[in-house]
């Protein structure tokens, strides 16, 4: 069963990932292991093309390739080509890339750490810290958002206490609050933004950080009080609780006359676009 989503960084590229607790292994996205490789704006066509070549070199690697859901662009779970570390290196052979080599160092380096982070869960913490410190975040709007981690997995932790499930349940339920709140669905927040594979709270100020802390906070602290018992009411729940951060939005730009939910992207409004010091650097 997988049971962690996650976004790897190598060379300022993400790489969306999943864990399999029950192998114990991690599972990687082809297309961003190829756009990570090769630069190419079309990894999905790039793949394709490839599984025809490897088929007629009679090669049966792609005949192994498994799916998973992963995130997509517009922040749903969809099925996606995925290949475990074996796997990726018998791959990687077959696409001529000067960062192979690095490549292959860093698939190490993350099955390496997993095995760290089962033996101390807290280093999981310290290596999200280094890795949005390596994509130029301030430590401040950092702070925030690994908060934001740990209180959206509250609300994600009751809704399965009320039967709702990974997948459609999950998204529709974040959209109505995103909704809610914000005034703009996942999708139209995304598109505001000019996100593609980016993840959306990563691009988050921090005042929309904290807006859309409130709302899931909300949501599940009312989820607790009157536990819903159908999608209706879970959706009902979502749409209160967005509401809570949608007061404090409206009076917070009644105050300063200036709207919160923006375009600007967070490592540009907070770095200016520059790589953020480390403290004593």
């Amino acid at each position: 069963m997988t049971d962690k989503n996650a976004v790897k960084i190598f060379e300022e590229k993400q790489v969306r990932t999943v864990w399999d607790g029950e192998q114990e292994k991690w599972f990687f996205s082809i297309i961003d292991v190829i756009a990570a490789l090769t630069g190419n704006e079309r990894p999905r066509k790039y793949w394709n093309d490839l599984k025809t070549k490897l088929l007629r070199e009679g090669s049966q690697l792609s005949d192994k390739i498994g799916q998973l859901k992963l995130p997509a662009d517009d922040g749903k779970l969809r099925l996606t080509d995925v290949a475990d570390t074996e796997q990726l290196f018998r791959l990687i052979q077959s696409i001529p890339s000067p960062k192979a080599e690095p490549f292959k160092l860093w698939l190490a380096q993350v099955a390496s750490e997993r095995l760290d982070e089962m033996a101390d869960p807290e280093l999981t913490i310290d290596r999200a810290l280094e890795q949005y410190l390596r994509l130029g975040y301030p430590e401040n709007w950092i702070n925030q958002r690994l908060k934001s981690i740990e209180i959206h997995k509250e609300l994600t932790d009751e809704w399965r206490k009320r039967g709702m499930k990974e997948g459609m349940h999950f998204a529709t339920l974040t959209d109505i609050i995103t909704k809610a709140w914000s005034g703009n669905s996942t999708k139209e927040y995304r598109v505001l933004k000019g996100l593609k594979k980016e993840n959306l709270r990563d691009n988050m100020t921090n005042t929309e950080l904290i807006l859309n802390m409130l709302a899931e906070a909300s949501a599940k602290d009312i989820s607790q009080a009157t536990e819903p018992e159908t999608f209706d009411e879970n959706k009902e729940v979502a749409r209160q609780g967005g509401n809570v951060a949608k007061v404090a939005r409206l009076e917070l730009e009644a105050r300063t006359g200036k709207k919160v939910v923006t375009a600007l992207s967070a490592k540009k409004s907070l770095t200016g676009g520059r790589p953020a010091k480390r403290k004593g650097s």
